[in-house]
């Protein structure tokens, strides 16, 4: 069963042209008369809900009535004062759970103001600006150690800069930026949007990155704790979630490594797909995963979940982009040895 399960992987199922159609923007930008009018929608309200249901608690309605005044770099400075990685969370926060469930719009019309649009189009119009609206404070004479170049570790380390702390980042893999780099699906976000909000947060000044060390294997706590005046780890997450079945058949793939060589493949039709793929899981990673590998030119896709649909951790929407690109949904799966 393994050597069958190889022997039917195959790359270029699918031709340039179509693979560039298919992992284009899943929601296309905002044009400036666009993001006016869409911004025009809010009611700016006072004891706003969706700041309340926004993690970061970015003044939302203050940022939206600035692009409707024509004002996207200011609208992007109140987005990044409360969360300097808002271009990526712009594209991949789950609005429609969050601050765009909350909106009074989508309770009274069933239609929320398009907050993460417009977010976006804030966030973008600051990078394509070349401003950088951050500098580093005075120096203290601390030296801090981040590990971790994710979004927690540039989150920090951002902050401690501009407080005026010399730090130093230590990330195991060859390209900073963590989940945004290596874990979201490539048609959410196109481009090379991770490094350049990388970019944009290392500009502060005051931040320096040791690519290729590890934690435990090219560097030590102990180490760091002589070194620096304080370490943050900012590790990101563990392993997958084994499927307890024993060894690891040929032609059976971690989702998560499938997903970060997709994001890194300077040509995605090369990856080796199956024609009949099933993906075990019921979350975003799960979705994600089945999403391209039916873009990249499987003819069945299936996801198999343990419980219903209405208890998969993926929100409803992300479970319509998946069934609106082909994958089948079943439910109440459980692989077995």
């Amino acid at each position: 069963m393994s050597n069958e399960l190889a022997a039917g992987l195959a790359g270029h199922r699918i031709s340039a042209e179509l693979c560039r159609e298919n992992f284009k923007d899943l929601v296309a930008p905002l044009h400036p008369n666009e993001a006016r009018v869409a911004a025009e929608r809010c009611l700016f309200c006072y004891d706003a809900p969706c700041v309340a249901a926004c993690p970061t608690e970015i003044d939302i309605p203050l940022f939206i009535r600035q692009i409707a005044n024509g004002l996207p770099v200011a609208a992007a400075k109140t987005i990044l004062d409360a969360n300097i990685m808002g271009a990526m969370c712009a594209r991949v926060c789950p609005t429609e759970n969050l601050c765009e469930g909350a909106c009074v719009r989508e309770s009274s019309e069933a239609r929320a103001v398009e907050i993460g649009r417009l977010q976006r189009h804030a966030t973008d119009a600051l990078l394509a600006s070349g401003r950088q609206l951050y500098r580093a404070g005075s120096p203290t004479g601390k030296r801090i150690a981040v590990v971790g170049a994710g979004p927690a570790g540039l989150s920090c380390a951002h902050a401690l800069a501009r407080a005026g702390h010399q730090v130093t980042i230590y990330e195991a893999r060859p390209k900073g930026g963590g989940l945004n780099e290596y874990g979201i699906a490539a048609y959410k976000v196109t481009g090379d949007i991770a490094q350049a909000e990388l970019a944009y947060i290392l500009a502060v000044g005051g931040i320096t990155i040791e690519y290729g060390k590890a934690l435990g294997r090219d560097i030590s706590l102990a180490g760091l704790r002589a070194d620096y005046d304080a370490v943050f780890l900012g590790l990101g997450l563990g392993g997958t979630n084994g499927l307890g079945l024993g060894d690891v058949p040929a032609g059976v793939s971690d989702a998560v490594a499938f997903i970060a060589a997709l994001r890194q493949a300077p040509d995605k039709t090369v990856l080796p797909i199956g024609r009949n793929v099933i993906v075990i899981g019921g979350g975003m990673t799960a979705i994600d995963a089945a999403t391209q590998v039916k873009l990249l030119g499987a003819e069945c896709v299936t996801i198999a979940y343990r419980r219903s649909k209405s208890e998969m951790p993926a929100s409803l929407y992300e479970q319509e982009v998946a069934q609106v690109r082909g994958v089948l949904i079943r439910e109440h799966l459980v692989p077995v040895a």
